[in-house]
């Protein structure tokens, strides 16, 4: 496996600390491994969830964003209904150049597809990424840290059972190995 040098962690701990892990993935919890060693660890062991949460978790925000934004693309499919395709647009736009503006324009996209899809999802994860929850005139409401990693892992995983409702083992395996080009310093271009 590549250097995943787009992580600042060192240690699988310093991100296990920022989310749960499911029942089945708890026990094989272990901080002292390298992000990319339990990384691989949950992926033989078959906990992809886990896998994508600790991948969005470890992550910078713009990569999550736009891994969010390449799993959710091919969950579209062909013919993707067209507030969806704006909503992902939005996400991509904010991944390809972060601004305020481009983060409410996310917003705005992921309160109109209601978070039902995975491209809702990519939105709503560009809007998490900082700022104010608030909206504009109101008091601040600070975005939670990690709150976007959150929304990531969700597009995801969504992503996964969009892209092949019946076997998503594949489409997380794709997407997986696309967050760790990522880590690597790649554009998540895999097949």
């Amino acid at each position: 496996m590549k250097e995943l040098i787009r992580l600042t962690a060192r240690t699988a701990g310093e991100i296990l600390s920022l989310f749960e892990l499911s029942d089945e993935a708890r026990p094989l919890a272990n901080g002292s491994l390298t992000p990319a060693e339990f990384i691989q660890l949950l992926v033989k062991n078959d906990c992809y969830n886990d896998a994508v949460k600790f991948i969005a978790h470890s992550l910078p925000k713009r990569e999550a964003v736009w891994w969010a934004c390449l799993a959710a693309k091919r969950g579209l499919g062909d013919k993707p209904v067209p507030d969806l395709q704006a909503a992902l647009h939005a996400a991509e736009q904010w991944a390809i150049s972060p601004s305020e503006d481009m983060r409410r324009v996310a917003r705005a996209w992921s309160e109109k597809t209601g978070q039902k899809s995975a491209a809702s999802w990519a939105a709503t994860a560009a809007f998490w990424t900082g700022g104010s929850m608030a909206k504009p005139g109101e008091p601040e409401i600070p975005v939670p840290p990690f709150l976007y990693a959150h929304a990531v892992s969700g597009a995801v995983c969504l992503a996964a059972f969009e892209a092949d409702p019946e076997q998503p083992v594949l489409p997380f395996k794709r997407f997986i190995r696309q967050g760790l080009d990522l880590a690597a310093g790649g554009r998540g271009d895999v097949e």
